[in-house]
């Protein structure tokens, strides 16, 4: 894979739906595809974390078994919305078709039409890369099933057979879904061993098969559809609540952060736990008033000393300690914790006051 495209694959247990990040490292321009409504602020982390420039969020369909991030993300991060033209979401920004092309800064996404899950899957091809993301189209050892939202198992043979095998085989297949950690696999795989489709299959094999299968309709499919084709759009557009007692930041890592100009100017309404070691103290002797001390390397046998009737807000020197102190206190049962960002170096960077 060339050095210069920045790609990560991310999961979402609950629905077993792979998430694709791309970006061209150079310019920072990336897309995402396929979110999950519940991992909002893990992929929000990870691309700001990453200082990424996010263009847009694509969909490969309007999904039946979980409800997508995009309206969420593109209210955060002010990217745009691309799907099929045929996939009956409203609002987009741009409408998909076959031949199609998404520019991020020196990569190039193609679009492939590939109905037959539904009138409005599409594949993406990452040709430099050798990569196609299939959506529900193509999955490993599998396909998409053809019983309902306009499925057509006639239509996925076509897409299938003339549109995704016609590819190289050596280019890897990144499915929409997997629900056996499987993460991803080949075209020429596919073609030889997918037991649907592969081998000699022919037309007549594929639909007797998929018209037999006989699998129950997914969980969240009276949730999950009508709120795809608003492209996850909440309900009178009400957006998820931050935390009333603090304006944290969750993290990729899913630590919850604060940063030290709010602590600042709030240090009355909360606790401020300094979990630097004796010997580091002892080195530094700047303190933030009104600062509890204890030791992280003495914090779970000394949690009944930290106040449960206000926010803590944990520190160490560079802020790496203070997350193992926010895990501590977390997995202590408190909610309300976050870890400064940053640790004193930061504070003081910013010229807050200590004594």
């Amino acid at each position: 894979m060339s050095h210069n495209l920045l790609f990560r694959q991310l999961f979402d247990q609950g629905s077993g739906t792979w998430t694709y990040l791309l970006a061209d490292i150079d310019s920072r321009q990336a897309l995402l595809i396929d979110s999950v409504y519940e991992q909002f602020e893990r992929d929000r982390a990870l691309i700001e974390e990453l200082d990424l420039k996010l263009l847009a969020c694509l969909e490969t369909h309007c999904h039946a078994d979980h409800v997508t991030a995009a309206s969420l993300l593109k209210n955060a991060l002010g990217c745009k919305i691309f799907a099929s033209a045929h996939s009956g979401i409203e609002s987009l920004d741009r409408k998909l078709d076959e031949g199609d092309t998404i520019h991020f800064g020196k990569q190039l996404l193609r679009v492939l039409s590939t109905p037959g899950h539904t009138d409005g899957c599409i594949s993406f091809v990452l040709a430099e890369h050798k990569m196609v993301f299939t959506g529900d189209c193509l999955l490993i050892r599998g396909c998409g099933r053809t019983d309902f939202q306009q499925g057509s198992a006639h239509k996925l043979f076509n897409s299938i057979k003339g549109k995704l095998f016609a590819l190289p085989d050596d280019y890897v297949v990144y499915p929409g879904h997997d629900y056996v950690g499987r993460t991803a696999s080949s075209i020429g795989e596919e073609k030889h061993l997918n037991p649907r489709i592969g081998g000699q299959a022919n037309e007549g094999d594929f639909v007797g098969y998929m018209e037999n299968m006989q699998l129950p309709h997914p969980k969240k499919l009276d949730i999950a559809v009508p709120a795809n084709l608003r492209a996850g759009r909440p309900p009178d557009d009400e957006l998820p609540k931050q935390p009333e007692w603090a304006p944290v930041v969750t993290t990729y890592g899913g630590v919850l952060e604060i940063m030290p100009q709010w602590v600042a100017a709030h240090l009355a309404e909360v606790c401020v736990l300094d979990v630097r070691t004796r010997v580091e103290t002892e080195e530094e002797s700047a303190r933030i008033k009104g600062a509890l001390m204890i030791p992280v390397n003495e914090l779970r046998e000394r949690i009944a000393e930290v106040p449960a009737n206000k926010p803590v807000m944990t520190l160490c020197r560079s802020g790496k300690r203070s997350v193992l102190a926010f895990t501590i206190l977390r997995s202590a049962g408190r909610i309300q914790v976050a870890s400064i960002k940053g640790g004193l170096l930061r504070w003081q960077e910013e010229g807050l006051p200590v004594h």
